[in-house]
């Protein structure tokens, strides 16, 4: 028997149109690349995504074909997520933090038909608009005032005056919820990216859990900051809870050192914010050095990496900000889990606490998991056993887009499809995931596993480093030891030694780092995570100490 419900598909543009029905007046606040801050309200941003929905559709930009953007977290930006969508083409979101090489392949890979670009890219177009032939219109998000005088750009035009020059009475069109509404390409280090299609269905269940209590509570009381780029997994899928919600938003753009980061949080009455723990350390430096205070920021999602206690801990701490450390990867939308307590955690003393807020958290509604082993035997969930994390769920990736890599995914005993993330991770009784490595990362040394996450967290507690990254180096009778390398911080002092002494009692003592190189920075891959590949070429050959 059916029900009698109506047949209602799940829309992207749905959310402008909420947003403008119920949330018409809250604010839109960007720091924009040409200069100057821009406001308007959710009833501009629709107003102005159907005019681009016209305009789009006069460039000849039809159902399916993609439309690429290189471009920071601003109003414009946030137009493409709903005028092309909305009209059923791709919005293709380009990580401008790659090689020129890598956005070449992306942008002919997905078959890019116009590209829309910020201010602060143009150099970076003029490279790049020679070996991208199917790009046959260049669009400059700014005005007409910034254009170069001259260029070599096919069709360039302003953004302001492509969508001045169009109506903005459009209706937005029904059709499949399944239909792909945008596309991201996996930042891995090895091999060239690949991507990953989401659809309208998977975006919008993936809005609605993002906003859930447990995961980061969203409102329309809040007023959202998000650090995470636009340019990478739709910004963590906030530039669609927001608008759910009715969330006031504020765009950083291209400003996001800490300095003006700080500034937006004050002068806008940020609430809550999402990024790496990269962008974290910055702001939390410049807080610490200029003796400042964040008067309304209640809470931060921490992800793409995990975070070390000591910026869970200072962050809660010293400025009364509650972290939700979180996991998700760009073949999950990308939310895979969040930490939040529960009822029974109530009694936890603060340290015992803290351990738990380094655990990456529950699964949320609709995203399964569990670890199995080098057979694909499931393993307890009693977080001491670890092995590779698998997942599935209905915004979760079944393959790459033109079948790049195959068939990616494992089925069990009963048939049902999971998606190996290539993390490696424990699952206690509570059902807390904790990320231990990436498969390619875990350290093997005498047949046993070591973690190099947990090396690198108790390195990074320590007052004087900045940052901490432990690798696998070649042994001569234990196949491989842990090289622990660390950045200290500006004026700081800490030795060898006293590092050595942080992990007693701490760890198993075959654990122990064999020994430390200090370093004054550590490379990452363009969306902040550690580029353990290229450390690994750089000291595949150290000397380990005579023992």
């Amino acid at each position: 028997m059916n029900a009698l419900m109506m047949e209602m598909p799940l829309m992207i543009s749905s959310l402008i149109r909420h947003a403008d029905d119920f949330h018409g007046d809250t604010e839109i606040v960007s720091r924009l690349a040409e200069g100057g801050t821009h406001r308007y309200t959710y009833a501009d941003a629709h107003r102005r995504s159907r005019q681009l929905a016209n305009a789009l559709t006069a460039l000849g930009v039809s159902p399916g074909m993609r439309v690429g953007t290189l471009a920071w977290n601003n109003h414009r930006h946030f137009e493409l997520y709903f005028g092309v969508s909305g009209i059923g083409a791709v919005c293709h979101t380009v990580n401008p933090r790659l090689f020129p090489e890598q956005i070449i392949y992306i942008i002919n890979h997905a078959e890019d038909g116009v590209i829309f670009f910020d201010l602060s890219f143009l150099p970076l177009v003029d490279k790049l608009a020679a070996h991208c032939a199917m790009v046959k219109t260049w669009v400059l998000m700014a005005g007409r005032e910034h254009l170069p005088q001259r260029s070599t750009l096919a069709g360039l035009v302003s953004y302001e005056d492509l969508i001045d020059s169009h109506s903005d009475q459009f209706s937005w069109p029904e059709f499949d919820e399944n239909t792909a509404s945008s596309l991201c390409y996996t930042s891995g280090t090895t091999g060239n990216p690949k991507g990953v299609l989401y659809s309208h269905r998977s975006t919008i269940l993936h809005a609605y859990a993002g906003a859930l209590p447990d995961v980061v509570g969203a409102s329309a009381r809040d007023v959202v900051l998000p650090v995470v780029p636009m340019f990478h997994v739709n910004a963590w899928g906030i530039p669609y809870s927001a608008p759910m919600v009715g969330s006031k938003l504020v765009f950083p753009g291209p400003h996001l050192d800490g300095k003006s980061l700080y500034e937006m949080f004050e002068q806008e009455g940020v609430t809550y914010t999402a990024g790496v723990p990269t962008i974290w350390l910055a702001l939390l430096n410049f807080l610490q050095q200029n003796k400042l205070r964040l008067t309304t920021l209640k809470r931060a999602s921490v992800g793409g990496a995990a975070c070390p206690p000591a910026i869970i801990k200072i962050f809660q701490e010293e400025f009364g900000v509650a972290v939700l450390h979180g996991w998700g990867m760009t073949e999950t939308s990308p939310l895979g889990t969040l930490n939040s307590f529960k009822a029974k955690h109530a009694g936890l003393s603060g340290e015992e606490r803290l351990a738990l807020q380094a655990k990456q958290g529950r699964g949320i509604f609709g995203v399964q998991m569990k670890i199995v082993d080098d057979q694909g035997k499931s393993l307890p969930r009693d977080g001491q056993a670890f092995g590779d994390l698998l997942v599935r769920g209905p915004w979760v990736a079944s393959g790459y887009f033109k079948n790049e890599g195959g068939e990616v995914l494992l089925s069990d005993a009963n048939g049902r499809s999971w998606f190996p993330t290539g993390d490696v991770a424990t699952i206690d009784a509570d059902g807390y995931m904790q990320i231990t490595d990436r498969s390619k990362d875990v350290i093997k040394s005498g047949g046993e596993w070591i973690s190099s996450i947990e090396l690198e967290n108790i390195a990074v507690g320590h007052p004087a480093v900045a940052e901490a990254a432990v690798i696998g180096v070649h042994h001569p009778k234990w196949d491989e030891r842990p090289l622990l390398l660390v950045v200290r911080k500006p004026g700081a002092a800490v030795s060898r030694e006293e590092l050595l002494a942080l992990y007693q009692g701490r760890i198993a003592h075959w654990w122990l780092p064999d020994d430390v190189v200090f370093v004054d920075s550590l490379p990452h891959t363009a969306t902040g995570k550690l580029l353990k590949t290229k450390l690994r070429e750089d000291f595949r050959a150290h000397a380990w100490p005579a023992p």
